[in-house]
């Protein structure tokens, strides 16, 4: 299957793996790149910039094929050393940047004197066609559906990628409700350049967050998720849980987030994939989770999902299309 995507960033498969935070890590990244499809290690789940730089260099060693890192840019009291992070990066040869969250202005000169390529996530079509016009190579294009920040204005995948495709020059992934090759096949069919997929690369075999986590995410159907933050114009898509349930609550009761930020701590939310305490704290699912019915290695789930919209593009959507029915 080739595509703009796949070409731009030299994979064999239009899938990317993309950043989540306490999930990028190494084992799954590179289990991603061996599958031939596009992993993203996460920069911030490392706590000091030395520590990115070993992460990339431990999976340097598990794979010989390319990856990515990805730089998600926060506005915080305390802003984590950015600028040095980059450098790592640029140092140790990285090709592809994901950069999330704010204005990827300020790195994207850097990351291109380097000769990497920048693919930026958007949740509009406007912001996308910003992120364009600033020069980045590529974009996902993230719908409603997804985990984490889905932005402000709720528009679903089905009306968001046709319209980024219309108005959109450079390849884009989709991003958002993508877990099999139904999912693949769509995207294709809606102007898309491929999928990217995270929840669903949590429940994999290589992913390193606790057992209990993915068979929640084998559990789960398309209503058990929760939006917290929409008081504050800052909208997450998490699981749900006893925490984000109780922090829904305090919100509409008129809490603010001093009210709230011990609950949605990072720190609490880490603990959930590492000791497999579903109610300790807030952690992201998106509602694909209702697509997710095992747990297979990323070999195993991306073969899968190339072949079944293969069979899908070839097979049962050709078979459509025919001689009209003799009268």
């Amino acid at each position: 299957m080739r595509t703009r995507f796949t070409e731009l960033f030299g994979v064999e498969h239009p899938i990317a793996q993309g950043g989540m935070q306490w999930v990028g890590r190494a084992p799954l990244v590179a289990a991603v790149a061996n599958a031939g499809a596009l992993g993203f290690i996460t920069a911030l789940t490392q706590p000091t910039p030395e520590d990115l730089r070993a992460e990339i260099r431990r999976c340097r060693e598990l794979t010989d094929k390319p990856f990515g890192v990805n730089l998600t840019i926060l506005p915080a009291i305390t802003p984590p050393p950015y600028a040095e992070y980059r450098q790592v990066i640029i140092d140790e040869g990285v090709p592809f940047v994901e950069t999330a969250g704010s204005n990827p202005v300020e790195h994207l000169e850097h990351f291109h004197s380097a000769g990497i390529k920048v693919i930026h996530k958007c949740t509009s079509v406007r912001h996308g066609l910003k992120a364009q016009k600033l020069g980045v190579d590529a974009l996902s294009i993230d719908g409603f559906e997804c985990a984490g920040h889905p932005g402000e204005d709720d528009v679903p995948g089905l009306i968001l990628l046709p319209a980024a495709a219309d108005a959109l020059d450079i390849p884009f992934i989709a991003s958002g409700g993508f877990g099999d090759g139904r999912g693949l096949a769509a995207a294709l069919a809606l102007g898309a350049d491929g999928i990217n997929m995270g929840t669903r690369f949590m429940a994999t075999v290589e992913s390193g967050i606790h057992q209990n986590v993915k068979d929640r995410l084998v559990e789960a159907g398309e209503r058990d998720t929760q939006l917290i933050f929409r008081q504050l114009r800052n909208t997450a898509r998490v699981a749900d849980n006893a925490v984000s349930r109780e922090v829904v609550a305090k919100l509409d009761a008129g809490a603010t987030f001093e009210d709230i930020k011990d609950l949605v701590a990072g720190k609490r939310g880490v603990l959930v994939y590492e000791t497999g305490d579903l109610d300790h704290g807030i952690w992201s699912a998106g509602m694909v989770q209702a697509l997710i019915h095992d747990i297979p290695t990323c070999e195993e789930l991306i073969t899968r999902i190339v072949r079944e919209a293969e069979e899908i593009i070839t097979g049962r959507l050709a078979g459509l299309v025919g001689a009209p029915a003799a009268v």
